[in-house]
C-alpha cells in the first residue's frame, strides 16, 4: 500500500487505521499512483486521495471518496462533483468531503471502543485520575512525572502477566481480539508482550 495520511487512536493503533479511500466510476479501488520526485525518475507510490485528480491523463480520476479502515470497515461513498471542482486542486476543492470521511471514521472508532470488553467503573475512573495526576505532576516536576509513568509501565507488566496467560489458555485469538478491539495480530502482540513470550511462537 502506498503512502497516505491516516488516523489512529492511542488504544487501538494500527488495528484500526483510518484513511480517506478512493473509488473509481466502476466502484473499484485504484492502484497506487507513482510519484516521480527526481529528474532521474526516482519516486514513491501514494494512495493519498488528493493524487487521484486525473492530471495530464496519467492518473486515475476519483469518482468518490469514502472512509476506510484497516479492519475492513468502509464508510459511505461521497461522489465528487468535477463540474464544481473545475481546475482547482482536488485537496482544496474536496476537503469538506475528506473531513466528512474522517468524522465518519471517528464514529467507527467510537463504536469499536464501545464494543470492547467493558472496564469496571472504579478501574476506569482510577485510570482517568492517574492520567490527570501524572499530567498535572509533569507541569511541576517532569522527572517525578516520568518516574510515575515508568512505575505504571512496571505495574502493567507485572499485573498483566497472568491474565495474558489465562486469556491465551482459555480464549481463542478471535475472541481475545474482539474483546480488546484489536486485529488478531495486534492481540497476539499484546498477549506476547504481557505474557513474555514471542508473539509468533
Amino acid at each position: 500500500m502506498g503512502e497516505r495520511e491516516t488516523w489512529t487512536t492511542d488504544e487501538f493503533g494500527d488495528s484500526h487505521e483510518g484513511a480517506v479511500g478512493v473509488l473509481l466510476p466502476d466502484g473499484t479501488v485504484p492502484e497506487p499512483v507513482y510519484l516521480i520526485l527526481t529528474e532521474h525518475g526516482a519516486g514513491r507510490t501514494s494512495t493519498q486521495w488528493t493524487v487521484y485528480d486525473g492530471s495530464a491523463g496519467l492518473r486515475p480520476r476519483a469518482h468518490a471518496l469514502r472512509a476506510v479502515c484497516s479492519c475492513g470497515w468502509t464508510g459511505a461513498a461521497r461522489a465528487l462533483d468535477w463540474d464544481r471542482i473545475g481546475e482547482r486542486p482536488l485537496g482544496e476543492a474536496a476537503l469538506d468531503l475528506a473531513t466528512a470521511c474522517e468524522e465518519e471514521w471517528d464514529g467507527h472508532a467510537a463504536e469499536v471502543e464501545r464494543s470492547a470488553v467493558a472496564l469496571p467503573e472504579e478501574i476506569d475512573e482510577l485510570l482517568r485520575r492517574l492520567a490527570d495526576g501524572i499530567e498535572a505532576l509533569g507541569k511541576d516536576s517532569p522527572l517525578a512525572a516520568l518516574r510515575a509513568a515508568r512505575l505504571l509501565e512496571v505495574t502493567a507488566e507485572r499485573t498483566a502477566y497472568w491474565p495474558a496467560h489465562d486469556a491465551r489458555r482459555d480464549l481463542s485469538l478471535e475472541e481475545t481480539s474482539a474483546a480488546l478491539g484489536l486485529n488478531e495480530d495486534g492481540a497476539r502482540r499484546l498477549l506476547g508482550r504481557f505474557g513474555r513470550w514471542s508473539p509468533y511462537s
